[in-house]
This record gives C-alpha cells, sequence and structure tokens, in this order.
C-alpha cells in the first residue's frame, strides 16, 4: 500500500480521463453513490486507492487539493452534455452534498458517446492536451494557424462540428502557405497565386515536386481531406458534419502540423 502523503499531481485534464474511463468502465467503492451514478468523493477514493494503491484509511485528507480539478472536468463534461448534475431519476436518494457539486448521472448523449471506445481519450479540452500539442506544433506556422486551430477547438467543444471543420480546413490553408513562403522567399507573390483560381492546386504541386512518392501521399492525405470537409462546410446546402468527422479533421490537423515540422527541410528544398 502506498502509505506516502505527497500530493499526487492530478490537473483538469487528467481528472476529465479518469471521470470518462470510470464511467465508462465503472468502479468499486465501499461507500454508497446515493441514487448518482458518479459520486466525485467516491471516485476520488476509487481512483487513489485501486489505482495508486493509497491507503484507504488516508485518502480523505487528499480530497480538498484534489477536487477543484475533479470538479472543473466534471463541469466540461456537464458543458457538453456528457453528464448533468442530479440523480438517476426521480425517486431516487438525494443528498445535500451530492446536490452542492458531487453527484452525477449520465446523459443518454453521454452514454453513446462513451461507447465510442478509444475516442474519447483524446478529446480536446480547453486548456488541455489537444491544444498545447497543437500549439506546440503549430509555433512554426503563424498565428493565422494558431487562432484558426484554438478556434477549431472552441468550436468542437462547443458541438460546433461544421465550424470545427471550416477551422481545420483553414488551420491547414496556414500550413501550405508557410511552407510555400519558405520554399519560394516570395510571400507576396505565393499570397497571390493561392487566391487565384486553381491557386491551391498550384500551390500544393510546387511544394511537393520531386519529392518521395511517400512524402507526396502522406502530405495529399492530410490536405485533401481537411479540404474536402472544409470545402462542405463552406457550400449552403445541408451538412452530414458529425461528432465523427469533427474529431478526425481536429486529429488530421495535428498530425499534419507534425508531419510538416518533421519533413520541413525537405518541403522547403529548392530543387
Amino acid at each position: 500500500m502506498n502509505s506516502s502523503s505527497e500530493l499526487p499531481d492530478i490537473d483538469e485534464e487528467k481528472a476529465f480521463h479518469i471521470i470518462v474511463r470510470f464511467a465508462r468502465e465503472g468502479y468499486k467503492t465501499t461507500y454508497g453513490n446515493y441514487g448518482y451514478e458518479i459520486y466525485l468523493p467516491n471516485l476520488i477514493r476509487a481512483y487513489l486507492t485501486a489505482e495508486l494503491k493509497f491507503n484507504e484509511h488516508g485518502v480523505d485528507s487528499f480530497m480538498p487539493s484534489l477536487s477543484p480539478s475533479f470538479y472543473a472536468a466534471a463541469w466540461e463534461l456537464c458543458r457538453r452534455g456528457i453528464l448533468r448534475p442530479g440523480v438517476t431519476k426521480h425517486g431516487e436518494q438525494a443528498t445535500a452534498d451530492g446536490s452542492s457539486g458531487n453527484g452525477y448521472s449520465i446523459t443518454p448523449r453521454g452514454r453513446e458517446w462513451l461507447e465510442q471506445a478509444g475516442q474519447y481519450d483524446y478529446v480536446p479540452i480547453e486548456p488541455g492536451r489537444f491544444a498545447r500539442l497543437l500549439d506546440k506544433n503549430g509555433e512554426r506556422f503563424g498565428l493565422g494557424f494558431q487562432e484558426r486551430g484554438q478556434e477549431a477547438i472552441l468550436c468542437y467543444s462547443a458541438h460546433a462540428y461544421l465550424a470545427c471543420c471550416a477551422m481545420c480546413g483553414a488551420a491547414a490553408e496556414s500550413i501550405i502557405l508557410t511552407l510555400a513562403i519558405e520554399k519560394t522567399g516570395h510571400e507576396d507573390k505565393a499570397l497571390k497565386d493561392y487566391s487565384a483560381a486553381g491557386g491551391r492546386g498550384r500551390i500544393e504541386k510546387q511544394i511537393l515536386d520531386q519529392q518521395p512518392a511517400s512524402i507526396q501521399n502522406e502530405f495529399r492525405g492530410y490536405s485533401s481531406l481537411l479540404k474536402y470537409w472544409r470545402d462542405s462546410s463552406a457550400h449552403g446546402q445541408k451538412s452530414q458534419i458529425s461528432d465523427n468527422e469533427a474529431y478526425t479533421s481536429l486529429a488530421l490537423l495535428l498530425r499534419f502540423a507534425i508531419f510538416s515540422n518533421e519533413k520541413w527541410a525537405a518541403l522547403t528544398k529548392v530543387q
């Protein structure tokens, strides 16, 4: 048993994923959950004892310090419609402690979301791991990329999936433009060419000129799907873009940024 008195390092991001995992898999507790599916004090106790092997009799001393991260994470899940405060149904036992921020139930949408195995682990929260990764890998691509990337994350968090895909496409264009400007050395010309009819295709062709097939295929794999969703979002027809497409769009944007950073020398080399 872990008898350490050192406080575990659990921020909102980590607490978010702990709650999601326990909501999916359940958790064992010697205490009652009353009429709630998620009772935060019990969930925190279960994490500390089952995962970190703390002595059950000493975990309550960590509650005041750890609870703010879990309260913030639970509120984020409520904001997204995954959890809601309160008991599961009428007639279940409510408590003053549960009603003050400790007791939650899973919404119908939340059950569907939790069943999408694996996806939840990378769902971005703000300010969260995904946002930090996007910033870290996007410094080279300028403020336009960072602004659009953050807007995409905010749109996803607000369930505005159509807008999320549009912003991902715009951020991807910032990557392509930055590569073109670096390769040609002429910012004004690159911007003018890109804005002209068919300019995006010509700019990409210029970037990929004489590149190995593996680099060309990976580049187009990222850019083509991001362009498709951005173009779809710009049309006046009803969109079929859902959570899955928006999530994939965010993941592709991050991978595109990482790929472009890793292949920067090759992609910007003047042949």
